[in-house]
């Protein structure tokens, strides 16, 4: 087994920081203050192959490896939490779909605009008011195939991206009857009349990431904007939850570690009883708990890259990468915290917003408990 980054891996995760560094990170606090999508980096992220990470070459993508793609998210969230869900769900949620199960032609027309960002980002609506984490059941979103065109009526909540997206992939019930074969993913352009996007939601945190409730009222789409055959819409949407998950454990774990770091500098810094902070063991051990789980987590994170990667499967190991990262980084912020006492309770700081920004990622792409769900009936076995 080899733990090493190859070297074109080491320069991609350089570029990436540097890139966060400079146009990302600076910005983090004011945009979190002012809730506001910080556009102005996210369109300098095209060219540099951020927009595009799982998108093929030949449709103006990066089309880099899964691991590749997780540093790169990672290096997001040490930046700034909502800006890096942002880009991960435009990656992971609304460009994979269509690159996974869109036909050629819906690949032609949809994807080299998303990797460049051209004429926005990319959304991915699941959830629904009523529904939470019961795809199955909760779906009551209706397409419904007339002379060509689908029409949808409904409504959903808590999408991440809808206000700066052009193409919103959309989880529709096709099959009135229910069953296994009853959801489909149709692609919704962003304008399409009938399609309502409600104020944008205020959040605990990751507040420069936009997340609004949608309401579609007889909003019709080409036929053709189906992706893959009727019916495999809960089969096709649990696959790019898989690899969302791998992207959230990545962007966690960059979250922690940018707590972590500020809590170092400041135990260096702070001086307590006469000597540095980080003199003191209970400090020293809570530095050591954060190194050492944020290693863990990342390792944990490439395993199910690695897999993804292989074309092997992947699902359980990517439950575990999630859970154990998201959970993780809670702890290390609070920590982070802690080490700062006062200091980090106030907004002057960044461990309180990265804080902030940390406690969504248990509930985001699967809870904790769902993941604790689907890791248990594959180990038990249980369909």
């Amino acid at each position: 087994m080899d733990f090493e980054l190859s070297d074109e891996q080491h320069r991609w995760q350089e570029t990436v920081h540097e890139f966060c560094a400079r146009e990302v990170r600076p910005l983090a606090a004011e945009m979190d203050e002012r809730q506001e999508y910080n556009a102005a980096a996210v369109r300098k992220m095209g060219p540099l192959g951020l927009l595009g990470l799982n998108v093929p070459e030949q449709y103006g993508g990066a089309e880099i490896d899964a691991i590749s793609a997780a540093i790169a998210i990672e290096e997001l969230g040490w930046a700034d939490g909502g800006t890096a869900l942002s880009v991960s769900a435009h990656n992971g949620l609304a460009c994979a779909p269509i690159a996974l199960f869109g036909t050629e032609q819906q690949k032609v027309r949809w994807l080299p605009k998303l990797a460049l960002g051209s004429e926005g980002l990319g959304s991915l609506a699941l959830t629904e008011p009523g529904g939470g984490s019961d795809l199955m059941g909760g779906v009551q979103t209706r397409a419904e195939l007339t002379n060509g065109e689908w029409i949808i009526n409904g409504s959903k909540a808590w999408i991440t991206n809808a206000s700066v997206a052009s193409q919103i992939v959309t989880l529709c019930r096709t099959d009135p009857g229910g069953g296994s074969r009853a959801l489909s993913l149709i692609v919704v352009p962003v304008g399409s009349a009938g399609l309502h996007i409600h104020p944008a939601e205020k959040k605990m945190g990751v507040r420069a990431s936009p997340t609004h409730a949608l309401t579609f009222e007889k909003v019709r789409v080409p036929e053709d904007h189906l992706l893959g055959a009727p019916g495999d819409g809960i089969y096709q949407t649990l696959e790019v939850l898989d690899g969302g998950r791998v992207s959230i454990g990545a962007l966690a774990v960059g979250l922690a570690r940018s707590a972590a770091e500020e809590a170092i500098r400041y135990a260096k810094e702070r001086r307590a009883f006469g000597e540095p902070l980080s003199q003191k063991q209970a400090i020293q051990w809570m530095i050591a708990d954060a190194a050492t789980e944020i290693e863990a987590a990342r390792l944990l994170v490439y395993r199910a890259a690695w897999l993804k990667q292989a074309e092997l499967p992947f699902t359980k190991e990517a439950s575990i990468a999630k859970l154990f990262a998201t959970e993780m980084a809670e702890r290390v912020c609070r920590n982070a915290i802690q080490i700062l006492g006062g200091y980090g309770y106030s907004a002057e700081y960044p461990v309180e917003r990265i804080y902030r920004d940390a406690r969504l990622m248990t509930i985001g792409e699967g809870t904790s408990e769902i993941q604790r769900l689907v890791i248990a009936r594959r180990v038990l076995g249980i369909e």
